[in-house]
């Protein structure tokens, strides 16, 4: 049986990547929403919420919505996308030869169904030298990630330890995200095979 149309709201290449590799079809309908954090809101409760109005946002009958966020969090604060250098150079000075916590929220909406879940991973960072930090942040690598780094990429290069999920820390939880989708109805097992690295819709 042909799944239904799956729809990723988000507009990450790196959450996309991660769905290609695994052979999903998907389209692409990246949600607009105000995801400014509410007063004293935790982490996990802000990362969930905003995925289940990622969801709903671009949800539409008959199909299945994926839905994704992604923060970090050090010494109790909450580091989202850096503002501008300054900002991913005072990030990255606090990450630097401590451990943080990468929290990603996914949402699955099919129907009438209501799918959530949030991952932890903890990251150690190196101790980092100020000339290091200046230029991983020049690279541009920095910008537009939770915590201002990508392990993916060139921050790979800080991280001395990971306890958890690795791409739950790229930014979607793989076998989690996996399980929702099936229990929406969506089962990769069932859909159209296109290989690694496919294409998606």
């Amino acid at each position: 049986m042909t799944p239904p149309p799956l729809v990723l709201a988000s507009a990450s290449p790196r959450r996309q990547r991660l769905l290609e590799r695994l052979g999903y079809r998907f389209a692409v309908r990246p949600a607009q929403i105000d995801e400014t954090p509410q007063p004293q809101e935790p982490a996990a409760p802000y990362a969930a919420r905003l995925a289940v109005e990622k969801a709903a946002a671009v949800a539409r009958p008959g199909e299945v919505v994926l839905a994704a966020d992604t923060v970090v969090t050090c010494g109790g604060a909450l580091l989202g996308k850096p503002e501008d250098d300054a900002d991913a150079r005072r990030m990255l000075g606090e990450l630097a030869g401590r451990w943080h916590e990468v929290l990603t929220a996914i949402a699955v909406h099919a129907a009438d169904l209501r799918l959530e879940h949030v991952e932890r991973t903890r990251v150690r960072f190196a101790p980092m030298k100020p000339a290091e930090i200046d230029w991983y942040v020049a690279t541009g690598e920095a910008r537009d990630k939770a915590g201002a780094y990508a392990i993916q990429g060139l921050g790979m290069l800080f991280v001395d330890a990971i306890d958890g999920n690795y791409s739950n820390v790229v930014g979607l939880p793989v076998p989690a995200t996996y399980r929702l989708l099936r229990a929406a109805g969506y089962d990769l097992l069932a859909a159209p095979a296109i290989g690694a690295g496919g294409s998606a819709a």
